[in-house]
């Protein structure tokens, strides 16, 4: 099975290294990585030229600096890159963050668990980060659901889910829409990656501006983004939280701000979302 990796890349120079020499020690070498320049202002196209002058495997493309915007920014630097190949010519299509260090097994592992499992439709490992001097696990996430960092689909599932949504949310509805098409999301836990810089580090964004407007993009109705807004309040135990949360997500309903999700995927989130209410809250 082939494998086309695309990694958009914005101010990386510090990071993109260790993640390409981790893909350049694969024992699985039947790849082709796109490296997405995301209008960087450092020295990120010198370490990128570094690679495709050496390797035929490695390309790159470059782009205008995009909107910081959680989840957009990285989808279109990614779909830029996804335009560039031609996709009959992989199996597997990997976003991958510029960030990460990979196990030299990881694409192997994968690879097999595709070949074995036709139903699999997306396959990745655990995110560790360090802690202390150690590497530890990042614990953002159930250990079930494959991080936007480390993404791996079956070609097929790829195509059948619409490909990757330019929203906040996107790596959440990717699961969903996959679920409900029959495929399954399988996190393989040996499979360690090292995740250099944590996520969400370098955004402008409040919390509650966040978490109001992913509620809305992956499309929650009122009833069921109230809920989840105050799953993360008591987290935060704080009321105010819960407030400042429903305040940014019905800013996002008064504007009409554009949904990436067609209506009847908005059906298949809230319906999930509700069989998930009911399963854990409700015991139903």
């Amino acid at each position: 099975m082939r494998f086309l990796i695309i990694i958009p890349a914005h101010n990386e120079e510090d990071n993109l290294p260790f993640t390409l020499d981790s893909l350049q020690q694969q024992s699985s070498k039947d790849f082709k990585v796109v490296v997405v320049n995301d209008g960087s202002t450092d020295r990120t196209s010198d370490v990128i030229r570094k690679y495709t002058e050496t390797d035929s495997r490695f390309e790159t493309i470059n782009l205008q600096k995009s909107e910081h915007q959680p989840g957009s920014k990285v989808v279109h630097a990614f779909k830029n890159g996804l335009q560039t190949q031609v996709m009959n010519e992989f199996d597997i299509i990997c976003k991958f963050d510029a960030d990460i260090i990979l196990p030299e097994n990881y694409l192997a592992a994968v690879e097999t668990a595709f070949a074995n499992n036709p139903k699999f439709g997306l396959v990745g490992g655990l995110l560790y980060i360090e802690k202390d001097g150690n590497w530890v696990y990042e614990g953002n996430s159930n250990k079930h659901h494959v991080r936007g960092p480390m993404k791996a689909y079956r070609k097929e599932c790829f195509i059948q889910i619409g490909g990757l949504r330019e929203t906040l949310g996107w790596d959440n509805i990717d699961s969903i829409l996959l679920d409900h098409l029959g495929w399954k999301e399988i996190v393989l836990p040996e499979l360690h990656v090292k995740l250099i810089k944590v996520k969400g580090a370098d955004y402008t964004i409040r919390p509650a501006d966040y978490y109001g407007r992913y509620f809305y993009f992956l499309g929650l109705n009122r009833f069921l983004a109230y809920i989840a807004s105050s799953k993360e309040a008591m987290k935060s135990k704080s009321v105010s939280f819960f407030f400042d949360i429903i305040t940014s997500y019905e800013n996002c309903r008064s504007k009409k701000s554009e949904l990436k999700i067609t209506k009847e995927e908005r059906k298949v989130v809230n319906d999930q979302r509700w069989k998930m209410l009911k399963k854990k809250w409700l015991k139903m």
